[in-house]
């Protein structure tokens, strides 16, 4: 069986094929690797193939969707939790296989989640570029000590959990917000309305779904709602944020800090090497102005471990399909 990688970077080629190599040995998996992004152009490259694996930015909307079918692609392995950029009605309609995989390492996120409060309250990057320059002066990168502060978990699955048992270790009253409740989160935390959340969180860290629901979970009236000078982290999914509403936050110094690993226009720009380039996304340019904004490009997934992970359950869910049986990772099924 052929499987059309798209999206396909040099270590997911080498994760994929060492995962192939030690899961999916006898069952004739092949994999064929492509640079390229998965879209309405690019759905040709899956010629003979019965599969696709695909990340956050590919497109596999209705159009996609029906020309992989009509080249014979019978089932999509998202090598990531999120499934949003999936018509799950129409694969559903034409009969796809659609299976993800819903956690892997959650503790690598949360961790860059840390890593990000990290720099930006103490200005370690900008403290970096200084001591190159052999300017060892203090002023201006002023922080604030983390332990007492109040921290709001927003999504309190399983990277939400592990970024608050991160944050509780540090000295930190945590608060978390989700429709659907963890119990484990009892122990850690206090689970609180939104608005209540938002309101007292010095630190508000995202780590939800994006759905119709979360879309632009952070706007205009969100923001107001935020406690004066809080740091907004967003490590889950660039569509939960209003970009222009908090550009317009930044401007009014009602945000004190904002630090994102996902943007909301991030298919055009993560994921490849742009440094030759003029990027003509306004936005995103606007952004990268404030000296109390951080953008990192969607790495927070980046270990081994969690590579590994994602790897190694993808070889499962397309076991799965190979062998016609249950998967429990399937989306979108009847």
């Amino acid at each position: 069986m052929q499987i059309a990688v798209f999206s396909a970077r040099p270590y997911d080629r080498r994760f994929l094929e060492e995962a192939n190599a030690r899961d999916g040995a006898g069952q004739g998996f092949q994999f064929v690797h492509f640079d390229a992004a998965l879209d309405v152009h690019t759905a040709a490259l899956a010629q003979g193939c019965t599969a696709v694996c695909v990340f956050v930015n590919d497109r596999l909307d209705a159009p996609v969707l029906q020309a992989l079918h009509a080249l014979g692609v019978r089932a999509v392995l998202l090598r990531c939790a999120g499934f949003n950029n999936v018509d799950l009605a129409e694969a559903a309609r034409l009969g796809f296989f659609v299976a993800r995989v819903p956690a892997y390492s959650p503790e690598a996120v949360a961790e860059h989640a840390l890593a990000l409060v990290m720099t930006l309250n103490r200005q370690t990057h900008r403290a970096y570029n200084r001591v190159r320059e052999g300017n060892f002066m203090l002023d201006g990168l002023l922080g604030r000590t983390l332990h007492g502060r109040t921290v709001g978990i927003v999504g309190t699955g399983k990277i939400g959990l592990a970024t608050a048992r991160i944050f509780r270790g540090m000295g930190c009253t945590v608060l978390g917000h989700d429709p659907y409740p963890s119990p484990d989160f009892e122990g850690v935390g206090e689970s609180v309305g939104l608005d209540d959340l938002l309101a007292r969180a010095d630190i508000v860290s995202l780590h939800c779904p994006l759905t119709t629901d979360t879309q632009h979970l952070i706007n205009d009236a969100s923001l107001a709602r935020m406690k004066p000078g809080a740091m907004l982290v967003n490590t889950s999914r660039g569509g939960l944020v209003d970009t222009h509403a908090v550009i317009r936050a930044l401007k009014s110094r009602r945000l004190g800090h904002l630090a994102i690993d996902v943007y909301e226009q991030e298919s055009a720009l993560f994921f490849q090497d742009l440094s030759g380039e003029i990027i003509d996304d306004e936005a995103f340019q606007r952004l990268m102005t404030f000296p109390n904004v951080l953008v990192t490009g969607h790495q927070g997934f980046f270990t081994v471990e969690a590579l590994q992970e994602i790897s190694a359950i993808t070889l499962g869910n397309l076991a799965d399909f190979a062998a016609g049986r249950a998967c429990a990772n399937r989306v979108g099924a009847d």
